[in-house]
């Protein structure tokens, strides 16, 4: 499912009255909410899941065409665990 899908189904879920620039708005106004709050806490939809901010380590890699070690730096990223009801209802 794409962003375009998930608004349209957004706009089924509000109702007849719903426009399909209300059910983007809602949703690109949730996306941004939710992408403000991880910057700095944890995000936690019950009945969803939660997202959160996590770093990963900096590791040595492996150059796969020279085989020389290379050095990857620390870095952030995003993780998502879903509820138990998220996942009993997939």
């Amino acid at each position: 499912m794409n962003k375009t899908q998930l608004i349209d189904l957004i706009q089924q879920e509000l109702g007849e009255d719903a426009t399909k620039k209300c059910a983007a708005d809602a949703l690109n106004a949730t996306l941004k909410a939710i992408t403000k709050a991880v910057a700095t806490e944890k995000v936690q939809l019950v009945g969803f899941g939660t997202f959160e901010t996590k770093t990963r380590p900096a590791r040595t890699g492996l150059n796969p065409r020279t085989k020389e070690p290379v050095q990857i730096p620390a870095c952030k990223y995003v993780s998502f665990k879903p509820s138990s009801s998220l996942k009993s209802e997939a």
